[in-house]
């Protein structure tokens, strides 16, 4: 447990780091910077990308400039296209992207004044005439007189400088009074200067609207959000909060509705609440703290970007539309001409017309798209860097590497999910960078931890026992390796010994070089069949291989693996001595002593070799069950402590024997084959089991000492199968008893004095 202690803590460490960015205590610019990508590709990802054809963009651009002068224009060209916009088009709204903070001085009135008191001013009536002429001469005047009466909204631009400059008149009242907003809090981004229209033009426009965009910039300079109004603290001009360019346009083709401040709930006595969002009329528009909306982007921009038509002014002014082409549209007039510099940097295009930014804005409010960074943003981003950080923490150290490489897809996919979602369906734009890069790191910590520290100990283990332990063991080891030592302990296995028979022959009609080739082949086969069943290999003694179950893994099964891996080697050396046959070299048979119990398991040895072994009264006894096997005419020799333990074979039992060393008789037997229910009910199953029955009884009265009896009953088996050795030993062994007198001390058992 310790050890998942450690990477536990590892883990959680991206999670306390990034539950510091979402909390505000330590803000990370990689991760603000992330989480722009995300809200990038994914407005890019989400855009309409059709046209909005309520929406038409009169456009400054090179061709305008070319056919018509350079920028800026004489205020009565202006005044004839606002004309052609408002009565020949007849345009539901019109705001101009364009400021006005300068006279027109380009008709010459003021020069012509000056004149008149000056050099000329003693000639009779020219002040008079010039006075008359005025209001022809006026570009202003004239632009005024176009705008007046029509729905049109001009541009202004605050300032916020130590020394306060104003140029220009603000709208006669702002949007919203300071009064409207409860006090010790600072809503919207708060300026002390202007640059607005002239007094004639803003009397005469009913509308206007700052053009400010940058104050949301996120420090890249790329515009997200734009503020909807701004607070006035000057003293030029009437203080409170005034509305955007894009506010302005939308409440002039809207009809003017109200525009009210809904504030989140809060209880008595609590702080000034935060502002969620500006009811304009019947739409609620959610603004951020700034009192700023985000700007859902229709497409990429410009002429060519199919979000909104563009309109070349220089069109307009030639009358080239048709009568009525504008008819009810919201026509916006700005700049995309270069030379300008009315381009900006958003999330769809590194070069913006400026206009087509409040073309979104009034685009968004008639559809009511709009995107909402709700006020418990915060708190989504804290729960959702807790739930998978905690998550990663425990999966991520418990789980094996593939399936953890799995919960970290799966809880990345889970979060992006769940983020998309609810931007999709509710349009709520939620932090994801920092739960992102939490899980990110969180699976990196975790993996570095699992390779550098705990593939040290794998590494180990496999030095341990890569050399005894079939792979796929090893491979299950190494799941938990701090379970496995070679520390020495008791342990309930099955151990076997498998010698090879006349192999003393085979030697001497084989070059060395040939016996040694010939042994690998054996033994690569035998120990194939060990691993197969999950058996250790001890090791190999001469013509002898020792092999046991039960450990380093547990095995509950070990002997009924012992033995199907012992019916398997008999079956691979029957196949090997069928190649021999064919290759004229002598043929060779195995004996298996097989026996399960309670023995000592361990790496053991001396100083200056150990190996990883077992020992002890049951170890000893298998192997001389092994050297029975001959004696019986059998392969395979099992304990009866193996036969209770492996029920699922036939059985036959061949004695009950008192080896060298023991004082108790053990009962051995052999076993014939698997066996199934299905496979018991065979005409063949059915003819093997009677013949045991009767084989049982000849050991029974075997037993009693009625040495006629078991002749009897021994006869019909040997006439079946008269040369099976066990068959003939008992038929040796019954004759022979029958010329001694019974022996009321005789207990059945077989003395074998040698091993």
């Amino acid at each position: 447990m310790r050890r998942h202690g450690l990477r536990i803590a590892i883990t959680l460490l991206p999670v306390l780091l990034a539950l510091a960015h979402a909390t505000g205590l330590w803000r990370l610019d990689a991760i603000d910077r992330l989480d722009h990508l995300i809200y990038d590709t994914r407005l890019r990802a989400t855009m309409p990308g059709t046209l909005d054809p309520r929406i038409v963009i009169v456009d400054v651009d090179d061709a305008s400039l070319t056919r018509q002068g350079q920028w800026p224009w004489s205020r009565d060209k202006l005044a004839r296209l606002t004309r052609e916009l408002t009565g020949r088009q007849q345009a539901a709204a019109l705001g101009f992207d364009v400021m006005f903070v300068e006279p027109d001085r380009s008709a010459g009135l003021d020069k012509l004044r000056q004149i008149a008191r000056g050099p000329l001013r003693e000639m009779p009536g020219l002040a008079a005439e010039i006075d008359r002429l005025a209001p022809a001469l006026d570009n202003d005047a004239i632009f005024a007189a176009a705008m007046q009466g029509q729905r049109v909204a001009l541009g202004y631009y605050f300032t916020r400088t130590e020394k306060p400059g104003a140029k220009g008149q603000l709208p006669p009242a702002p949007v919203l009074q300071a009064e409207a907003f409860p006090p010790g809090r600072g809503y919207a981004t708060a300026w002390n200067g202007f640059g607005a229209s002239l007094p004639v033009l803003a009397d005469a426009a009913p509308a206007a609207g700052f053009l400010n965009t940058l104050v949301m910039s996120n420090g890249d300079g790329v515009i997200r959000a734009v503020p909807l109004i701004a607070r006035y603290e000057g003293d030029r001009a009437r203080p409170g909060y005034y509305e955007s360019l894009g506010l302005a346009v939308y409440r002039l083709a809207s009809g003017t509705p109200p525009v009210r401040p809904v504030f989140a709930p809060s209880g008595p006595g609590a702080a000034a609440p935060p502002l969620q969002s500006l009811l304009v009329g019947g739409l609620r528009i959610p603004v951020n703290e700034a009192a700023s909306m985000q700007v859902p982007f229709r497409g990429p921009g410009g002429a060519q970007g199919g979000s909104f038509r563009y309109v070349s002014a220089g069109d307009v002014l030639e009358g080239q539309l048709a009568p009525g082409e504008l008819k009810d549209r919201i026509v916006l007039v700005g700049a995309t001409a270069p030379g300008l510099q009315d381009l900006r940097a958003t999330p769809v295009g590194a070069a913006f017309p400026g206009v087509e930014v409040h073309a979104n804005i009034v685009s968004a409010m008639l559809d009511h798209r709009l995107l909402a960074v709700p006020d418990y943003a915060p708190g989504y981003e804290v729960l959702s860097v807790l739930a998978a950080g905690l998550v990663l923490a425990l999966g991520l150290s418990l789980l094996p590497a593939p399936r953890a490489v799995v919960l970290a897809v799966a809880t990345l996919a889970a979060l992006v999910g769940v983020n998309a979602w609810l931007y999709k369906h509710h349009n709520l734009v939620l932090p994801l960078a920092s739960a992102l890069a939490m899980a990110a790191l969180a699976f990196a910590f975790n993996m570095g931890w699992g390779y550098f520290v705990e593939s040290r100990a794998r590494r180990g283990l496999v030095r341990l026992f890569g050399t005894y332990v079939p792979p796929q063991l090893v491979n299950e080891m190494l799941v938990t390796p701090g379970r496995y030592s070679m520390r020495a302990e008791s342990k309930h296995m099955t151990v076997m010994f498998c010698d090879m028979r006349n192999f003393t022959r085979l030697s001497e009609q084989m070059a060395p070089a040939e016996l040694q080739a010939f042994l690998n082949n054996v033994f690569n086969r035998l120990t194939s069949v060990i691993s197969t069943h999950r058996g250790t290999v001890d090791k190999y003694m001469g013509d002898c291989v020792m092999a046991f179950w039960g450990a380093p893994i547990d095995t509950p099964d070990h002997a009924t693996l012992a033995v199907r891996a012992a019916l398997d080697m008999a079956e691979a050396v029957r196949d090997i001595n069928k190649i021999h046959r064919t290759t004229g070299r002598p043929e060779i048979s195995v004996g298996i002593g097989i026996n399960s119990g309670v023995m000592s398991v361990g790496d053991m040895g001396s100083a200056a070799r150990r190996s990883y072994t077992v020992v002890g009264d049951a170890v000893n006894l298998a192997s001389r069950l092994e050297g029975l096997s001959v004696h019986y005419g059998v392969e395979i020799v099992a304990s009866g402590a193996t036969r209770e333990l492996a029920p699922g074979f036939v059985w036959q039992e061949l004695d009950s024997v008192l080896v060298k060393g023991r004082a108790q008789a053990v009962a051995v037997f052999t076993p014939l084959g698997a066996t199934t229910e299905a496979e018991a009910q065979t005409p063949a199953a059915l003819q093997q089991s009677a013949q045991l029955q009767r084989w049982a009884e000849v050991l029974a009265a075997y037993r009693r000492q009625d040495w006629a009896m078991g002749r009897n009953l021994l006869d019909p088996l040997l006439a079946a199968d008269a040369k099976k050795v066990l068959y003939q030993l008992y038929a040796q062994r019954l004759a022979s008893m029958a010329l001694r007198p019974q022996d009321p001390e005789w207990d059945g058992a077989t003395r074998f004095e040698t091993k």
